[in-house]
């Protein structure tokens, strides 16, 4: 399973750089130059400092103005707005030389001094997230990142970064916890989950080695991008869970072949021989026939043993498919509708759907089956490839019983969907 971590952007220190500029400009005024009464001013001691710090900004010599800035730290009698001036020329000084560092801690230390505006603390959580995460200072990223949600200026982007930051901490837990969350609330809001979100949750659970947990987040993400790569990847998981159980592994085999995820050529040749063996030749001759015209088979030993395969198949499909109305008619005489539905199998695996409907049909009404969910199962197969989508649903719906055959079954009816 690759990892799924996503990359974030350069915009978050372009966007802090802004931000500060902003700032600044509007505050490095000297004391002579103050606004209304009611507004803090700077000290006259600060003064001359302040306005020499500015000037080496204005002018670029960053490393003269944070030498300056730092000196007016130490003059006695300075005042907590003096500091929040001199902490927010510092945090621009230090982002301009790339000391990203401690620009961060005099962005934080200026945030609640209580002389920044209201107005303003949104834009500077959201920066010191941003900031804190490209510095990897992850626990902060993540604490000012969820108080920009909680506060409900957080944009797609950062909720993003808070997800990513958890998982960059080693925190699969949380990361789940997280995306999980915020999966379930666009979900709520109708909107479809980023896949970024969906990914990082997938990732999680890789590093968890929580195979139930991956499968089911493999399932939200085909929900909402049904790509090969990422139904193999489900569809892959869950042959490897039914190995041992010959019906269910090739029930899963028959949604990989219907979203086209059969890759390898061991793939193929154990799906037709566990078709053959279940009665469906027709099944068997299709599946192998695909494979040759896929150019699966590039090995010399699997095109001489599936090509013996093939011919073994097609022997059987031609004893077996002139016999079928015959068998159907003694299969509507018999008593219980096993079958009918062996013979509703056939009919399936020859691409005879209609047919394939009505005979599965008849067993189940019957009853007397081996595995109802399996038949429920078929039904809804057969449903769906003879046109009846709203049948072939409900039929899905209906398989119970059996954990990996429901699975699969919810599986065919999100398919359905996208179909």
């Amino acid at each position: 399973m690759q990892d799924t971590t996503m990359k974030v952007t350069a915009r978050s220190i372009g966007a802090l750089l802004a931000g500060a500029a902003l700032i600044a400009a509007a505050s490095l005024l000297p004391a002579t130059l103050a606004g209304a009464a009611d507004k803090p001013t700077n000290s006259a001691k600060l003064a001359k400092p302040l306005k020499e710090a500015n000037d080496d900004i204005k002018a670029k010599k960053y490393a003269d103005a944070i030498g300056k800035l730092k000196e007016a730290e130490g003059i006695a009698g300075k005042t907590a707005y003096d500091q929040h001036l001199i902490n927010d020329m510092l945090a621009f000084a230090y982002a301009r030389t790339q000391n990203y560092v401690e620009a961060a801690k005099a962005w934080e230390a200026e945030l609640d001094d209580g002389f920044m505006p209201q107005s303003d603390i949104p834009t500077k959580v959201r920066q010191l997230a941003e900031a804190n995460y490209q510095i990897k200072n992850y626990d902060k990223a993540i604490d000012f990142g969820n108080r920009a949600i909680k506060g409900g200026f957080a944009d797609d982007e950062l909720r993003t970064l808070v997800g990513q930051a958890y998982y960059l901490k080693g925190d699969w837990k949380g990361t789940l916890r997280f995306e999980e969350a915020l999966i379930d609330s666009q979900v709520k809001d109708g909107k479809t989950p980023k896949k970024e979100s969906l990914e990082l949750a997938l990732s999680a659970c890789v590093k968890l080695n929580d195979a139930p947990c991956e499968t089911r987040a493999l399932e939200r993400i085909v929900t909402f991008y049904p790509k090969p790569d990422y139904w193999y990847q489900l569809l892959y998981t869950l042959r490897q869970q039914t190995s041992g159980n010959d019906a269910n592994t090739l029930q899963t085999y028959r949604l990989m072949s219907e979203v086209d995820v059969l890759r390898s050529p061991e793939d193929y040749t154990e799906m037709a021989q566990l078709a053959l063996d279940a009665g469906s030749p027709g099944e068997a001759q299709r599946i192998l026939e695909k494979g040759f015209a896929k150019g699966v088979f590039a090995d010399q030993r699997a095109k001489a043993r599936n090509t013996r395969l093939l011919e073994t198949a097609k022997k059987a499909a031609a004893t077996d498919q002139p016999n079928l109305p015959k068998i159907e008619k003694d299969a509507d005489a018999a008593s219980t509708g096993a079958k009918n539905f062996g013979v509703g199998l056939a009919y399936l695996g020859y691409g005879q759907y209609d047919k394939a409907v009505d005979q599965i049909s008849k067993g189940l009404a019957k009853g007397g089956l081996r595995n109802e969910a399996e038949a429920r199962l078929l039904l809804g197969i057969a449903q769906l490839k003879a046109g009846h989508k709203e049948d072939a649903t409900k039929s899905f719906h209906g398989v119970k019983g059996d954990p990996s055959l429901e699975r699969l079954a919810n599986l065919w009816s999100l398919h359905a969907k996208q179909a």
